[in-house]
């Protein structure tokens, strides 16, 4: 136990004054909340048999003998991230996020913790993550690493499978005497230093997290030492109770989340390449959750699984360029911009630009008569098509000007030619920072000698008299 302890405080005392070092949490996220776009990259054996990641392991699908067999022609033969890094940056992503180990314990790096990586055990014999990082960075794309926390190969590390003696591939010199936990988490934490050491990321997209308690994993301790190491690094919300942003998986949000957040996605129904799972979602469906997660300010993390050769489906290829052809159409749109209007203004997804003289409003089907957007105090000075040249023609209808109540703004309908395939944005300029009415509306008696000029108006919503009006306004 006493080199235990001496050997952490080595390895992780930096972490003590990570406090100190840690910038503060809204600078760390800036990059992250303008981002919108990132990309998910599953990789590993299970794509070989093309099976359910690691968890066929958890629910007895296969034995570990065979699962670790598929390493065999895991190749990476046509892997060239600088083509990956190409494409991201070509569609409008801002940052890439790759498994350097998954549950399962294969490391795609050169890991000196253990022999379960790929240049000890694939045909690929080279390190897979260093390539990765250094060609996202060359197009100036955000590096993210995804690791797992648990290790269901770990001789240390409890399964529900079955599973032989692993020691072999996990040296341990040294640590015979220690406790098995306290062994395993010297491992993970050294794994996860040689990580931030060789490879500096920008985030850490944990996993596993539910297995263990934050007292258990030592997340504290591990969140100042990452810290430490990188002043400016952020985590997801799988370092059970310290992670940085939120992160819901598969089932898009309702209710616009609280804080920064991303929605996890795959385009199919499994995350590793599987070519027998033919359910890809339409790009129709892509490019619409797109709308609806950064319309509520989140980003989107669209996931891919390579094959094990490292070249990429062409069912996922053809969805990364679709949803990158819609979102160079209406960047305008798309970069810039904050979450949209409040329920009730607009029935659709919106976004505002970030000086607020601009909304713009998203539709999902063609309209019919005329399309309608309520509770705006600002002066319109113009409404265009994005994408195309087509000016749409505007007035507003009804309301109490006098006090301050808009109407509704009926916008005429674009051309048929200019309504786009998936989604048709519309680009609405204001004269000043944009003012929103918030109130429930009120009911006016116009007294006799006042009716002309509409003087001495008296209310009579609630029974109040003369209360103010009730307006937002969204200024920087």
């Amino acid at each position: 136990m006493k080199n235990l302890i001496i050997t952490l405080c080595v390895l992780f005392g930096a972490g003590i004054n990570a406090q100190t070092a840690d910038v503060e949490v809204d600078s760390r996220l800036d990059w992250f909340k303008d981002a919108k776009l990132g990309v998910f990259i599953h990789w590993g054996y299970y794509g070989v048999n093309g099976i359910t990641e690691s968890w066929s392991l958890y629910h007895k699908k296969i034995s570990y003998e065979d699962y670790m067999q598929q390493g065999k022609k895991f190749t990476a033969a046509n892997y060239d991230p600088e083509e990956w890094a190409e494409l991201f940056n070509k569609i409008g992503a801002q940052y890439a996020i790759m498994t350097t180990k998954h549950h399962d314990g294969v490391a795609l790096w050169d890991t000196q913790l253990s022999h379960l990586n790929v240049v000890d055990k694939t045909p690929a014999k080279r390190d897979l993550v260093t390539p990765y990082v250094n060609a996202l960075r060359n197009k100036g794309l955000k590096v993210g690493l995804y690791y797992s926390l648990c290790d269901w190969s770990h001789p240390d590390y409890e399964v529900v499978f079955p599973r032989p003696n692993t020691k072999k591939d996990y040296p341990q010199k040294g640590q015979k005497q220690m406790d098995t936990w306290e062994r395993f988490v010297l491992f993970y934490q050294g794994q996860l230093k040689e990580l931030s050491s060789q490879f500096n990321p920008d985030l850490y997209w944990f996993d596993g997290d539910w297995e263990k308690s934050a007292e258990q994993w030592r997340s504290k301790a591990l969140k100042d030492s990452l810290l430490s190491w990188n002043p400016n690094l952020i985590v997801n919300s799988r370092l059970n109770q310290y992670g940085d942003y939120r992160t819901p998986e598969q089932g898009i949000p309702v209710v616009r989340p609280d804080g920064p957040w991303e929605f996890c996605m795959t385009m199919n129904d499994n995350w590793g390449y599987y070519p027998s799972d033919k359910n890809y979602k339409p790009i129709s469906q892509i490019i619409r959750t797109f709308v609806e997660v950064i319309s509520n300010g989140g980003n989107l993390l669209l996931n891919i699984g390579p094959k094990p050769d490292g070249t990429i489906a062409k069912e996922q290829l053809e969805r990364l360029e679709s949803l990158g052809t819609w979102i160079n159409k209406h960047s305008d749109a798309v970069f810039d911009t904050t979450a949209g209007l409040p329920y009730g203004h607009f029935y659709g997804p919106s976004l505002i630009s970030k000086d607020k003289k601009k909304i713009y409003l998203c539709l999902f089907n063609n309209p019919k008569n005329y399309i309608s957007l309520k509770g705006l105090q600002n002066k319109v000075t113009s409404i265009k098509v994005l994408g195309t040249d087509e000016e749409l023609s505007f007035e507003r209808n009804g309301g109490a000007s006098w006090k301050n109540i808009p109407g509704v703004l009926r916008i005429s309908i674009p051309k048929d030619k200019n309504l786009d395939k998936y989604v048709t944005v519309l680009e609405v300029s204001l004269e000043n920072d944009l003012e929103l009415y918030r109130g429930q509306g009120h009911v006016f008696r116009m007294e006799k000698e006042a009716m002309s000029d509409f003087g001495n108006l008296t209310q009579l919503d609630n029974g109040f008299k003369g209360t103010p009006n009730s307006f937002t306004k969204l200024s920087n």
